[in-house]
């Protein structure tokens, strides 16, 4: 599990990256993020969770995000994001592989 916090753009997608690679170079397969205490996420974030979502799918693994603040939530929604990695409610749903959002895992 990564946490992220404050804000998710060109300044900091570069950490999120890197924290995430962290966790796949480590053998950790299924990475939540935990979204939380993200206030706000532009192109740069969503790119980063997008070339890690791919990155982990390659190597049979899975990519999901948890407790998404409602802005964070809108711009998953309006970009279609949300389709493609699951969002859940909690950290504790997505560790478990539960739908919260209608969604299910990998799709």
């Amino acid at each position: 599990m990564l946490e992220a916090r404050g804000e998710l753009d060109m300044a900091t997608s570069p950490q999120l990256r890197q924290g995430l690679q962290r966790l796949v170079d480590a053998g950790d397969h299924h990475v939540v993020v935990d979204l939380a205490g993200v206030g706000f996420m532009d192109s740069s974030g969503l790119g980063a969770l997008v070339v890690m979502f791919k990155a982990l799918r390659d190597v049979g693994g899975r990519l999901s995000l948890a407790a998404a603040q409602p802005a964070v939530h809108s711009v998953l929604t309006v970009t279609s994001v949300d389709r493609v990695i699951p969002v859940y409610d909690s950290v504790q749903a997505a560790e478990a592989g539960v739908p919260s959002t209608g969604h299910a895992p990998g799709q």
